[in-house]
């Protein structure tokens, strides 16, 4: 059952302009500048989102292979499912999901909140959340680095 009172979320200030970060999160060029070595981005509803993260692993366990794009507003709102790392079997298969909302600040900056949604009960859920709490904290300041 999913935990409806249940999320992560992260807030920061990009120092770029909300088009360029747009295009860090949305294009297979922007994802390889701060977060994945290699990934699949097909930017429609349904299509990929999957970042490679573990190269020498077999297929299906190299990073969130399966997960898909649900949703999008241009430079506002990109919604993604997700899957835990390989080691964490249990749940690698049952896909969370991402909403990241964009705002436009003056200064040529931006403001994104991540917010990280459908966590079940369960021991290896609660170790899956712990993982992605303190991941996407490392991923945000890849982000604004990436910019510097």
């Amino acid at each position: 059952m999913v935990l409806a009172d249940r999320s992560i979320r992260k807030q920061a200030v990009i120092p770029a302009e909300i088009h360029q970060v747009w295009d860090r999160w949305t294009t297979e060029t922007g994802i390889k500048k701060f977060l994945a070595k290699e990934c699949s981005v097909q930017m429609q509803i349904g299509g990929d989102f999957e970042m490679y993260f573990l190269l020498d692993n077999p297929k299906g366990l190299q990073g969130s292979e399966g997960c898909k794009i649900l949703s999008y507003l241009p430079q506002r709102m990109l919604t993604f499912s997700w899957n835990a790392p390989p080691e964490y079997a249990e749940v690698r298969g049952q896909h969370t999901w991402v909403v990241l909302e964009f705002e436009e600040l003056p200064a040529y900056q931006t403001e994104i909140l991540l917010t990280h949604l459908g966590w079940q009960e369960g021991e290896e859920w609660n170790e899956v959340f712990q993982y992605f709490d303190q991941a996407w904290d490392q991923v945000i300041k890849w982000l604004i680095e990436s910019f510097q």
